[in-house]
């Protein structure tokens, strides 16, 4: 499941995650998450808390399908 939009605001979200996923959210990204965010726009605290701590849970779930 991705955030599609910040719960808080509402701001549309969704189409920046696999860019962010990409660069910033595996064990191996090669970039700060911060500067990811700067370089998506998303400059509001409760959006980036929801880039930052969001998991994704289809790995998680997958084998009891």
């Amino acid at each position: 499941m991705v955030p599609v939009r910040c719960f808080t605001c509402g701001t549309v979200i969704g189409e920046h995650w696999e860019e962010f996923k990409a660069r910033a959210a595996t064990k191996e990204g090669d970039e700060d998450p911060a500067e990811v965010l700067d370089d998506l726009g998303l400059d509001r605290h409760c959006c980036r808390r929801m880039f930052v701590s969001h998991q994704d849970l289809v790995d998680v779930v997958s084998p009891y399908q």
